[in-house]
């Protein structure tokens, strides 16, 4: 559950920013997360619906000034959530299904606003092995 993830070349990328309501705090909300993350990967996962592998993250308040330009600036969301999939196509059916949309609803009863957008992965890479 909490082991590392290998992504495909090709894969495509659903990075969905989630912004709490006010008071609402990441305790609340983490059975709703851990179950909504639970039905994607059981019911959704390899040829049953293209679903590769995902992440949460909570945002730790840290904006680079080195990696930004024009400042840092604000994050206007709490966490995001990045899942991988075969095609943007099976992750909306995925999405439209009655299973998931049960238990993203339980999240969203806590959030202000939540945007998912779509990417298509052009680079990945590790580091190469240093010389002997």
């Amino acid at each position: 559950m909490f082991g590392p993830i290998t992504i495909p070349f090709g894969a495509k990328l659903l990075f969905n920013t989630v912004k709490l309501k006010p008071g609402v705090t990441i305790d609340d909300i983490e059975v709703a997360i851990a179950d909504m993350c639970n039905v994607v990967k059981d019911t959704y996962g390899d040829d049953r619906g293209g679903f590769i592998a995902g992440q949460v993250f909570k945002f730790s308040g840290f904006a680079s000034a080195e990696g930004s330009l024009g400042g840092a600036g604000n994050a206007d969301h709490d966490l995001v959530i990045a899942t991988y999939w075969k095609s943007f196509d099976q992750h909306e059916r995925s999405h439209a299904d009655k299973v998931f949309r049960e238990k993203f609803g339980a999240l969203a009863e806590h959030c202000s606003e939540t945007h998912e957008f779509g990417y298509e992965m052009l680079w990945q890479g590790v580091p190469e092995s240093a010389p002997a």
